[in-house]
């Protein structure tokens, strides 16, 4: 009788027995946003960790109807909930504050308290480039507070002299002021081995305004000695797509890397991702010593096929992350023309994709090349969002300056998220009007964009010139204050160092000769994209400027009087030819 009962209980329960059941779901952000890598946890399967995939999707096994699950996300609230396999899940994980700041539009500058409509704004347009509005005058007695981000980006320049070479004009949102004048500031001798920032400052008069007085900020970043200099564990991105088969792109890059490979240590690490039709690791991370393996693979690289930038970006953090080096410069340095076809494409794309990555404690340096097809926007948002800083290579020459000659500003960091704030005098100031640092549109058009601050380079100087319409007969001798916001490298505590900025008025003639130089190099970008506060002024005066301060033995400065004598040719043509006469 007892076997008959278990025989029967075994038939009616069998079916339960080993049964299999599906959980199902997909989980976004609170954007709508598919998450990727989400780690999923079940209660029934302990500390076994589950994914989500690519699409934000999951499906797992379960041996019963209903379970609870755990949901956890670097830069996301941890989520616990009951969860039924009958019911498909839809999940949404919260962004922590500090990554949703991440994904807002991001200010190149901004006046406190000010409402989009009570500034003066200059739009220009720009098929590559993202469109910037150039920064207005500013009432000083409502509004006395000015910000803006810090960085070392100078691909402007180096882009302005490839359209000027070529006998053409420049896109005007290609001309950007505060790139330009970083191109030049390295000439000033940085001997600041300090740890701290040192400003100096001047104010002079305006050559295009004589009513007005130009004020000139310079803030020179702490240099490290050169024995000091910590390890690198750099990953070399580089773009072997079809397109990079032009002597000035693939064949320049690997001239470029080469140059860098030179400067390496034998306590450096360097790792090559390449993509072009596929994803793929050319050299797995090899010491810097290791310099023939290192250049032998550079010099077999050929372009061919499609641009998947997206998985290569992908790739290259993966391996710099693999081997992160803690206290050391952790950096991927990127080098393409921008041209991504698959995967994601759009700014916006790279822009949320490129985020992810921001505090992971690994920099990205961006080198762009080509015409044509070059795209500045993407790898400009890229090199910002991923924390690093943007170069253009034209030239070879240009390659050794920006990873031989300036190979601790470029590689090196010294302060990341820097930002300068001013505060004028309005017994000094009655208006003021920052010349470059200007925004972009959809940035300004965003009313939830905010300043990010930007990555300093070890001994850089950065340059901040202002158009100050003075208060007359006044007598205060303090023209401004200055605060410089930053965190320090591998320092998670900000930094606030205060400045007070005096009247100290020199006129131009007697200025030092690189400070009348970056004068000229701002009237040169003013000039060139026809800004409505410099419009009488002409690339004679422009070039007039320069040729006072310039050094003629300088390669630099002569290339400067060159382009603004080309400038001049393309934009005022004198020499048209005339229409030929037809015969009656």
């Amino acid at each position: 009788m007892n076997r008959l009962l278990l025989i029967l209980l075994f038939f009616l329960y069998a079916p339960t027995i080993g049964a299999q059941y599906y959980l199902r779901g997909e989980i976004k952000d609170n954007r709508g946003k598919k998450l990727e890598g989400v780690t999923i946890l079940l209660q029934s399967r302990g500390s076994v960790p589950f994914f989500s995939g690519k699409d934000g999707d999951f499906g797992i096994t379960l041996n019963k109807l209903s379970d609870s699950i755990f949901l956890s996300l670097p830069g996301y609230e941890i989520k616990k909930l009951a969860v039924h396999t009958a019911v498909f899940q839809h999940i949404v994980l919260t962004m922590l504050p500090n990554t949703a700041r991440l994904y807002q539009k991001n200010l190149s500058s901004v006046i406190t308290d000010l409402k989009p409509s009570e500034t003066n704004q200059y739009a220009g347009m720009g098929e590559s480039y993202s469109g910037i509005i150039e920064n207005g005058f500013i009432e000083a007695a409502k509004y006395p507070q000015t910000g803006f981000s810090l960085h070392i980006d100078k691909a402007a320049y180096s882009n302005v002299r490839r359209f000027l070479k070529n006998e053409m004009r420049v896109p005007i949102d290609a001309i950007r002021a505060e790139e330009m004048l970083n191109y030049f500031s390295f000439e000033t001798i940085n001997n600041n081995y300090t740890d701290q920032f040192k400003l100096n400052s001047v104010v002079t008069d305006c050559p295009w305004n004589s009513q007005h007085r130009l004020l000139l900020v310079n803030l020179a970043a702490p240099k490290i000695n050169l024995d000091q200099i910590p390890p690198s564990n750099l990953v070399f991105l580089i773009d072997v797509s079809g397109s990079m088969d032009h002597p000035n792109r693939l064949p320049l890059l690997q001239s470029a890397f080469k140059l860098l490979t030179a400067n390496l240590r034998s306590i450096d690490t360097i790792s090559i991702v390449t993509y072009g039709g596929n994803v793929a690791i050319a050299l797995y991370p090899t010491s810097g010593n290791e310099k023939k393996t290192i250049n032998d693979v550079i010099d077999s690289l050929s372009a061919n096929g499609d641009t998947p930038g997206e998985n290569a970006i992908k790739v290259a953090y993966q391996l710099a992350k693999a081997s992160y080096i803690k206290g050391g410069n952790n950096r991927i340095i990127l080098a393409t023309d921008g041209d991504f076809n698959v995967g994601q494409r759009t700014e916006k794309e790279l822009e949320e994709m490129i985020t992810n990555y921001r505090e992971s404690g690994i920099f990205l340096t961006c080198l762009g090349v080509g015409m044509g097809n070059y795209k500045d926007s993407k790898l400009e948002i890229l090199s910002k969002k991923g924390n690093g800083n943007f170069a253009y290579l034209d030239q070879v020459a240009e390659a050794e300056k920006v990873l031989v000659q300036e190979f601790t500003s470029t590689l090196y960091s010294v302060a990341k998220n820097a930002i300068l704030n001013v505060q004028f005098s309005k017994e000094r100031v009655e208006a003021y009007r920052l010349i470059g640092f200007d925004n972009k549109r959809d940035a300004i058009a965003d009313s939830n964009a905010i300043l990010n601050g930007g990555e300093i380079g070890s001994g850089h100087h950065s340059i901040a010139l202002f158009e100050i319409v003075p208060v007359k007969n006044s007598h205060s001798e303090e023209i401004a204050s200055v605060s410089l916001e930053y965190y320090p490298m591998n320092n998670t505590n900000k930094k606030v160092v205060h400045f007070k900025l005096n009247n100290q008025f020199k006129h131009f003639d007697t200025l030092d000769s690189t400070y009348k130089k970056l004068i000229a190099v701002a009237a040169f970008a003013g000039t060139l994209r026809k800004s409505e506060y410099m419009n009488l002024y002409e690339f004679d005066q422009v070039y007039q400027l320069a040729v006072a301060a310039c050094n003629p033995n300088n390669k630099l400065d002569t290339e400067l009087l060159k382009l603004i004598q080309k400038a001049n040719k393309i934009y005022n043509p004198v020499n048209r030819k005339k229409p030929r006469k037809t015969k009656n």
